[in-house]
């Protein structure tokens, strides 16, 4: 008999529809192996048990009248701690926060409610998600479900965590520089950063320009089944596409046979790629000429455009601390506080000057991609590595973080869509990730391309962490 920790979201909802299962049981189900693997993973900031179980019995009334808001009624989902949830505080990972409760629900809150979808909780980031590790002095180390020695990247950290093991099917992450990437690299799940603008945001974020939201889920189609109600347009989000969003469950099945796809290993300067990523990924890569596609090896040509996102990223940084009163600014990590001071002498011309850079890199890549329908590369340099390291502490990666995410940044400076689809274990049993990136509205067709590898390469389910002694 199949586990109810086994079904994804179209599963559950045709449970739902045939009876064989209720929402109550499958947030019974949730809510137990929440607690019986939380403590293990430290994935969650709070959890709500009441207001699911009543949310719950009314997804399951309107099943029983035959009148379903929609296939996501009665689908579980979590909320990052950076995105407002109305009644819960939003503390951003953060020892300077409080636990004043949010006035009113993020846009991408709204509508999964709107589509009867059941919150089960907030899960963990770094503070104020500044890193790609999923630490921070309020809520401690979130630990990769794959070896909890692991760090399961961040900042959607305790998303990514929750989704390897099922504790709620659909997961919202943000991403302004990798954040929803990283973590479901790391923990061998799917995540989705859509184009920029394509999920409305609010409150805005410090890091607007390259800050996106979007799915992550333990499979594609259920990041398909979230877009269907969070890319949808929102008045109070100046930034987001007015257009009424595809059908992305439409063309989901339809494959990549006769695209045109690039693979660019080290997106032509990476200076440093891990063996083992290079030999998966790069195998994965080849594996779409068996799908159908035209596979060739091509970089964009561009150089690496870190100081770019810098120059963005660290006047965000710096708008982040200026907002926190004086007393409590020593309660912000170290590490921050430095980057938000480098922030804070950026002067204000050559911030516009970052902005046109991102502009001539957004021309770059439409320019790349009418030559090729989709560009593929390593989700990142390096398996996960020890908990609680800003890098793996062999220091073949010196001591930022952004040298082994290379891959990452560059398209939230574009807005592109990209995703990370599992492609293999290390001879350690740590999940590698191969990114999928389409030009700019191409959210759809990164989905399909997605849906083609994991349907024909498919990844093992974890049914348990694996719990090892931490270090």
């Amino acid at each position: 008999m199949t586990e109810i920790r086994d079904l994804d979201g179209t599963a559950t909802s045709a449970a739902y529809r045939d009876r064989t299962l209720s929402p109550r049981e499958a947030v019974a189900d949730a809510l137990a192996r929440i607690d019986r693997f939380g403590p293990d993973l430290d994935a969650f900031v709070l959890v709500d048990r009441d207001r699911a179980m009543e949310a719950a019995a009314a997804s399951e009334a309107r099943w029983a009248r035959g009148e379903p808001l929609g296939p996501l009624d009665g689908i579980t989902f979590t909320v990052k701690d950076n995105i407002a949830w109305a009644g819960h505080p939003m503390r951003r990972g953060s020892l300077t926060t409080t636990d004043t409760p949010a006035a009113e629900n993020a846009p991408i809150v709204d509508r999964l409610l709107e589509a009867g979808a059941i919150p089960l909780a907030k899960t963990t980031m770094p503070e104020f998600g500044w890193k790609g590790l999923g630490d921070s002095t309020h809520t401690g180390s979130t630990r990769n479900p794959w070896d909890t020695r692991t760090t399961t990247g961040g900042s959607s950290a305790g998303a990514a965590a929750a989704a390897a093991l099922n504790l709620g099917l659909l997961h919202i992450g943000t991403d302004g520089a990798g954040s929803i990437r990283i973590p479901a690299a790391f923990c061998g799940i799917y995540g989705l950063k859509p184009s920029f603008g394509r999920v409305p945001a609010f409150p805005p974020s410090p890091f607007g320009p390259v800050a996106h939201l979007g799915p992550m889920t333990r499979g594609v189609r259920d990041s398909a089944l979230m877009m269907q109600a969070i890319a949808r347009p929102d008045s109070r989000d100046m930034a987001a596409s007015l257009a009424e969003p595809p059908d992305y469950l439409a063309g989901l099945e339809d494959g990549v046979r006769g695209l045109r796809v690039a693979w660019s290993p080290r997106l032509g300067f990476a200076a440093t790629v891990d063996p083992e990523v290079a030999r998966l990924t790069e195998a994965a890569a080849k594996r779409f000429a068996d799908l159908g596609a035209i596979v060739e090896e091509a970089d964009p040509g561009f150089s690496d455009p870190v100081e770019t996102l810098n120059g963005i990223w660290l006047v965000g940084a710096w708008c982040v601390l200026r907002a926190i009163p004086e007393e409590k600014r020593g309660l912000v990590e170290p590490a921050l506080r430095a980057a938000a001071e480098r922030g804070r002498e950026i002067a204000a011309p050559d911030f516009v000057a970052a902005l046109n850079a991102r502009g001539a890199l957004f021309t770059a890549m439409a320019r790349f991609h009418r030559s090729y329908d989709l560009l593929l590369t390593p989700s990142l340099a390096t398996p996960a590595f020890t908990a609680s390291n800003l890098t793996p502490p062999d220091g073949r990666f010196g001591d930022d973080w952004l040298n082994w995410t290379p891959f990452s940044y560059p398209f939230n400076l574009t807005g592109q869509p990209a995703a990370t689809v599992p492609c293999g274990p290390t001879e350690t049993g740590l999940p590698v990730g191969l990114q999928i990136v389409g030009p700019m509205g191409a959210d759809a067709r990164v989905l399909s391309a997605s849906r083609a590898y994991e349907a024909a390469y498919p990844w093992p389910v974890l049914a348990a962490p694996r719990v090892t002694h931490r270090a």
